[in-house]
């Protein structure tokens, strides 16, 4: 079998320079990385990261907490982050909470504790202060995603400020008489998440001397479906509808377009939806959106990790903005946004 020594004699580096190369730790050239993964290639090498492991203190694993995979969002997230890790050389821990205590106090309590880990990702967790004492006494690197933690590196959006932005634009349009659809109590935790839209909403509003009519503020589950029931009561009440509907998630929307349309409105001549996320299916529904593109945030949250651990983020995604900064999100004009109908 080839050793490191042949493999580095094949590239004409050093054998510390392969190493560095294949394992991901420390800094090589573009072409030097080049070089060593093709004689690896063509000896059939590979790194063994037991050993790698024992040379350098790491486990070349990072632990992602988050309270479910279900939704689109936590989905994107880990795929971005999944992405991200599989370039570096790296293995992941996925500890999925299920929006349980007792699922969340196994992580902090134990699991954490045994597994072997370089570092840490939260997702929308906001942690308590024995959580973090948990996760700080093992003296690993942590990265929290969705929301501000004390002294903790933290990669997020402006919830507030999208909300207050999709307001506009209806406004912009003309509508006065516009819904707010976000999410039910139970999904208002740790971040607040639902709670800073519907706060940027009423703030846009309030800001163009619109009254808000607290019969057009509604909750769902972020589903389709859920949205679906919620939006076709809306609309089909006797006593007046709204022109146009801000929902707090792009599946909302889906589900409020397709409602709209079981009743015979068209969009956006009778009605208009403008949703927040970024959804892939957002340009077949026509839907105009404020991306926040999740997983570009799980590969800025693993690039975060990396310059913790000493690594350097030359090799990940450009653009990932400072800690004391928010994440860009874009603004998407699509068909599903228009003036309301006159006459």
């Amino acid at each position: 079998m080839a050793s490191i020594k042949d493999v580095a004699l094949r590239a004409g580096v050093s054998v510390a320079t392969v190493s560095r190369a294949l394992s991901g730790n420390g800094k090589v050239s573009a072409a030097s990385r080049a070089a060593v993964a093709q004689a690896a290639k063509d000896l059939g090498y590979v790194l063994s990261y037991n050993a790698s492991s024992l040379a350098s203190g790491r486990s070349r694993n990072i632990g992602i907490v988050m309270p479910t995979v279900s939704r689109w969002y936590y989905a994107n997230v880990l795929q971005g982050a999944t992405q991200e890790l599989n370039d570096r050389g790296y293995d992941l821990t996925l500890y999925n909470t299920s929006g349980e205590q007792r699922h969340r106090d196994a992580v902090f309590q134990d699991l954490l504790m045994r597994q072997r880990l370089d570092a840490v990702i939260t997702v929308t967790l906001k942690l308590t202060a024995p959580e973090l004492h948990q996760l700080r006494s093992v003296g690993k690197p942590l990265v929290a995603l969705g929301g501000l933690l004390p002294e903790v590196q933290t990669i997020r959006v402006d919830d507030f400020n999208i909300a207050s932005l999709a307001t506009e634009h209806l406004v912009s349009l003309g509508h006065t008489d516009i819904a707010f659809l976000g999410g039910a109590d139970v999904f208002n935790v740790d971040f607040k998440l639902p709670g800073a839209r519907l706060d940027g909403f009423e703030y846009a509003l309030d800001q163009a001397d619109i009254a808000v009519n607290p019969q057009w503020l509604l909750d769902a589950d972020f589903t389709m479906a859920g949205a679906y029931q919620k939006v076709r009561s809306l609309l089909s009440n006797p006593r007046g509808r709204p022109t146009a509907l801000l929902c707090a998630s792009d599946e909302m929307a889906f589900g409020a377009i397709m409602a709209a349309r079981d009743l015979g409105l068209s969009l956006p001549g009778d009605f208009s939806v403008i949703g927040i996320d970024g959804h892939e299916l957002g340009e077949l529904f026509g839907l105009t959106t404020i991306a926040q593109h999740p997983a570009a945030q799980g590969e800025a949250a693993v690039a975060r990790i990396m310059e913790l651990l000493g690594e350097g983020a030359a090799d990940g995604p450009g653009g990932t903005p400072p800690a004391d900064e928010f994440f860009p999100t874009e603004f998407v004009l699509r068909t599903s946004t228009a003036p309301p109908a006159t006459g």
